[in-house]
């Protein structure tokens, strides 16, 4: 008997739907379990009592602060913010697009930093105060890029600054100009320096590729006095 001819292989048909990219990395189920049965590296500070996060509040409202309240949250993976905020405004003239979730402590140090320290610096090379910031990333439960420790984010106690927008209309990306644009390298500059002190952890654009387009502005609590800033 004559053997058969080999059959030719069946033509694929393309997806219905393009394939989605990766998300954002979570903390799984199995790592958090690990996690919760090992003592972990450093305690975290405990929630402000009731009257502490009155005060913090209450100097929020000073600061010119728009927050509204919101439940706790708390998983079992980790992730937990005792008193979330929600942030529209970090003062009368500084927006903050979108609002963005955050504890009141990060808050509090973000509206003095921008109040104090970047809007002068606007003002003084380019001839305008700051008016907003957009953020990419505040509160979000996941594990940090690259490695299975629970991000500050998972604590609404880290933000991603991504561009700065002044009165006049002017902004300022967060990215390395180099030397063609030496304002904006300026400013960038001064800012990340001036942020090493009111914030414990300053990453940005040559920290790694995962910062090259924001800045990362945490207050996670360290063994260290010092503020780790890269």
């Amino acid at each position: 008997m004559a053997p058969h001819p080999p059959e030719s292989p069946k033509k694929q048909e393309p997806p219905a739907e393009a394939p989605k990219p990766p998300e954002k990395p979570t903390p799984s189920a199995k790592k958090a379990a690990g996690r919760l049965e090992q003592k972990p590296q450093l305690e975290r500070p405990s929630p402000l009592p009731a009257p502490a996060q009155l005060a913090c509040q209450a100097d929020l409202k000073k600061l010119g602060v728009h927050f509204e309240e919101k439940p706790p949250i708390s998983d079992p993976l980790g992730c937990a913010v005792e008193n979330p905020l929600e942030i529209t405004r970090l003062s009368d003239t500084i927006a903050l697009k979108p609002g963005a979730m955050m504890n009141c402590a990060l808050t509090d140090a973000l509206s003095r930093f921008l109040t104090d320290v970047v809007s002068p610096e606007a003002q003084k090379i380019f001839g305008s105060p700051l008016a907003a910031i957009d953020q990419a990333s505040a509160y979000v439960c996941r594990d940090r890029h690259g490695a299975e420790k629970i991000s500050e984010h998972a604590f609404g106690n880290a933000i991603y600054i991504a561009r700065f927008i002044l009165k006049d209309g002017t902004t300022i990306d967060v990215k390395d100009y180099g030397e063609t644009d030496p304002k904006r390298s300026q400013f960038l500059g001064d800012v990340r320096m001036a942020a090493c002190g009111p914030f414990r952890t300053v990453l940005g654009p040559g920290a790694d590729a995962d910062h090259s387009l924001h800045f990362h502005f945490d207050l996670e609590p360290r063994h260290s006095l010092h503020p780790f800033c890269q």
